[in-house]
């Protein structure tokens, strides 16, 4: 069965850091493309952040600089290191598989909030 439990959010500050975590299992990541994404309130969700299965990375002019995606193929995670957050950043986090792949099921995602 395939899940996909993310993990990491919280309450910050203008400026601070948290690294998400997005736990895969029922297929592996090393066979696919996977990507952040983020639903703003009132907003439709967007695809911020993909790593290819060869590690090439690619992010939203919004986050580049400022988040890092990465993958521990070992313990089938995808993780969301994300630095300089800004309260437009608030927003429940997702992660799935990437374009052109179809997305799976969606996980509950996890809530980030920035304060100003």
């Amino acid at each position: 069965q395939v899940q996909l439990v993310e993990s990491g959010g919280d309450l910050v500050q203008t400026g601070g850091s948290l690294k998400l975590s997005c736990a895969a299992s029922g297929f592996r990541i090393s066979l696919a493309t996977m990507g952040w994404y983020r639903q703003a309130p009132g907003k439709q969700r967007e695809l911020i952040a993909s790593i290819t299965n060869g590690g090439s990375t690619n992010y939203a002019d919004s986050v580049k600089g400022r988040f890092t995606i990465s993958t521990d193929i070992g313990r089938n995670t995808v993780y969301l290191q994300m630095n300089s957050l800004k309260p437009e950043d608030t927003a429940v986090y997702y992660c799935n598989r990437g374009p052109p792949l179809r997305p799976l099921t969606w996980g509950q995602g996890t809530q980030v909030h920035v304060s100003s």
